[in-house]
C-alpha cells in the first residue's frame, strides 16, 4: 500500500506543477501532507517535516549565503568579463550562445557543487538570453544536463556515497568511466549544438560585437545595430524568409536588435549585468573579488570548513570590503532578497516533501518493490539493470536514499550472480544528468529561480533529453566493456 501510495504522491506532484495547477512551494507543502493524512500517520506530520527541515537547513543556509554572495560578485563586476568574452566569441548568434552555456556550465561544474555552478553560469549567460529573447528554458536545460554528467566527479557526491555505501575507493569507481562520461559530455554538446540551430532557426542571427567596443557611444551602437540587422534580414529574405521581422526564422529587426543589445529596456526585469556605469561597480577591487572567489571555492573542494560556513564568511567579507557603509550592504541585501526568499522557502517545502517520504517509510516501500519486480534471469545483467533504474530512482528520490537504500541491496543480488561491485557502483552513477533535474534536487530551484523560469517548464523540456543522455551513458558504458 505504501509504495502505491508513494508512486501517486509522486506522479500527483508532477502533474500538478507541470499542468501550472499549482506552485511548486505548494505542492512540495500540501501533497505529502495530504498523502500522510492518507497513509495514516498524519499526528506524525510535525516530526516528519522537522526531520526533513532539520536535514536541509544547512543546504538552506548554504543557498542563502551562496545567493548573496554571487550576487554581491555580479554587482562589483567580476563575471562582466566573461560575459562580455562569451559575447565577443557568441557574436548573438544563439547557436554558439546555447554551446557555450553547455561548455560554462561544464567547466563551472569541476569545484563539484551544482548550486553555485548554476549561479555562475544563469549570471554569465542570462543577460544574452533576455536580450535575444531566446529560449530561457534551453539554458537551464543545457547547464542542468552539463552539471549532472559532472556531478559524477569524486567531490561531486555520488561517487563518494557509492563508494562509501559498497565499502570501494572513489577511484577506482571513477576512472574507469571516464570515456563513458566523456561521451555523455560530448552528447550534451551535440544536442547543445541542435538546440542553439532550432533556436537559431527562430530568432536569427545579429552580429554584434561591434556593442562590446562601443558600449559607450550608443547611438553609434545603434547605427551599426540597425545595418547589420537589414544585412541579416536581407540575407535571410533571400533564402526565404518573410522580411517582415517577425516571423518564425526571420531575424529580429534592427530596433528588436537594438533593444536585445543596446540600452536595458523593462523587459530585462532590473538585470544589467552588461551595463557598464552602474553604480554597484568597483572596479579597483576586481582583483581582490577574483582571488576570495577563487580562495573560496578552493577551500570548499578542500572542505577546510563546512560549504554553509564558508559562504556566510564569504558574503559577510565582500559585503564589508565592497560597500564598506551600511546603508549600502543593506541595498544590496535588499536587492538579491527575492532569490534568497524563493530559493529557501522552495528548499524548505522540498524538506517537507522528503520528510514525508522518509519518515512513512514510501522510500524504503518503493525501493523494496523496484528491487523484487526484477526478474530472476536478469541476475547476470544486474549491472544493466541498475544503470536503468538509476533514472527512475535518482529522480524519485534523494542520492542518499539510492545509494546508501538501493544501492546496496541490488549490489548484493548482482554479486550472487557473479557482477562485481565496481561494476554496479559505475551502473549506478548513470542516473546523474537527470537526477539534476529531480524536485527533490535543492540545487534546481536555483537554477530556475535566478533564471525566472517555471519549474514545470524546466521538468517538461529537460526531463526527456536528459534520460536520453543518461542512456547514451549507459550505451557507451556497456560498449566499452566499463559496466
Amino acid at each position: 500500500m505504501l509504495t502505491i501510495l508513494g508512486f501517486a504522491m509522486i506522479a500527483t506532484f508532477l502533474v500538478l506543477i507541470m499542468l501550472k495547477k499549482m506552485s511548486p512551494i505548494a505542492a512540495l507543502v500540501l501533497i505529502p501532507a495530504l498523502f500522510c493524512v492518507f497513509v495514516g500517520k498524519g499526528a506524525k506530520l510535525g516530526d516528519y517535516v522537522l526531520d526533513g527541515v532539520t536535514s536541509l537547513a544547512p543546504t538552506a543556509a548554504m543557498l542563502m549565503f551562496a545567493i548573496v554572495y554571487f550576487g554581491v560578485m555580479i554587482d562589483v563586476g567580476l563575471f562582466d568579463p566573461i560575459v562580455r568574452g562569451i559575447l565577443k566569441f557568441c557574436k548573438a548568434d544563439p547557436l554558439r550562445i546555447v554551446v557555450g552555456t553547455a561548455l560554462l556550465a561544464a567547466i563551472v561544474s569541476l569545484d563539484g557543487d551544482g548550486s553555485t555552478t548554476f549561479m555562475i553560469t544563469v549570471s554569465a549567460m542570462y543577460p544574452l538570453y533576455k536580450r535575444l529573447k531566446m529560449s530561457l528554458v534551453v539554458m537551464t536545460g543545457v547547464a542542468a544536463m552539463a552539471n549532472g554528467v559532472m556531478n559524477t566527479l569524486p567531490w561531486g557526491g555520488p561517487t563518494a556515497r557509492a563508494a562509501t555505501a559498497l565499502k570501494l575507493d572513489a577511484g577506482d569507481i571513477f576512472v574507469p568511466m571516464i570515456p563513458a562520461l566523456a561521451v555523455g559530455l560530448l552528447f550534451v554538446f551535440a544536442l547543445s549544438y541542435v538546440l542553439g540551430r532550432r533556436e537559431r532557426t527562430r530568432l536569427g542571427v545579429l552580429t554584434l560585437d561591434e556593442v562590446l567596443v562601443e558600449e559607450k557611444v550608443p547611438g553609434k551602437a545603434a547605427e551599426k545595430v540597425a545595418e547589420k540587422a537589414e544585412r541579416t534580414e536581407a540575407v535571410l529574405v533571400g533564402a526565404g524568409g518573410s522580411g517582415s521581422g517577425t516571423g518564425k526564422g526571420v531575424a529580429p529587426t534592427a530596433s528588436s536588435g537594438a533593444a536585445a543589445l543596446g540600452d536595458d529596456d523593462e523587459s530585462d526585469d532590473g538585470f544589467q549585468g552588461l551595463d557598464p556605469n552602474r553604480a554597484t561597480l568597483r572596479p579597483k577591487l576586481y582583483w581582490f573579488n577574483a582571488l576570495l572567489t577563487v580562495g573560496l571555492l578552493t577551500a570548499m573542494i578542500m572542505e577546510l570548513l563546512p560549504i554553509p560556513v564558508l559562504f556566510l564568511l564569504g558574503a559577510a567579507l565582500a559585503l564589508s570590503v565592497n560597500y564598506p557603509h551600511i546603508p549600502d550592504q543593506k541595498a544590496r541585501l535588499a536587492a538579491h532578497a527575492d532569490n534568497v526568499l524563493n530559493v529557501s522557502g522552495m528548499v524548505f517545502a522540498a524538506a517537507v516533501f522528503t520528510g514525508v517520504l522518509q519518515g512513512t517509510g514510501m522510500v524504503d516501500h518503493m525501493a523494496t518493490w523496484m528491487v523484487d519486480v526484477i526478474p530472476e534471469g536478469m541476475g547476470p545483467h544486474m549491472a544493466l539493470v541498475t544503470g536503468v533504474l538509476s533514472l527512475p530512482l535518482t529522480y524519485f528520490m534523494s542520492n542518499d536514499g539510492f545509494y546508501f537504500g538501493v544501492l546496496p541491496v541490488l549490489a548484493e543480488a548482482g554479486a550472487a550472480h557473479g557482477v562485481t561491485p565496481l561494476e554496479m557502483a559505475r551502473a549506478s552513477l548513470v542516473g546523474q544528468p537527470l537526477h539534476m533535474s529531480s524536485p527533490l534536487v535543492p540545487a534546481v530551484y536555483v537554477l530556475v529561480g535566478m533564471a525566472r523560469v517555471e519549474f514545470g517548464d524546466h521538468t517538461r523540456f529537460v526531463v526527456k533529453w536528459a534520460a536520453l543522455t543518461c542512456l547514451v551513458i549507459l550505451g557507451a558504458g556497456l560498449l566499452f566493456g566499463i559496466i
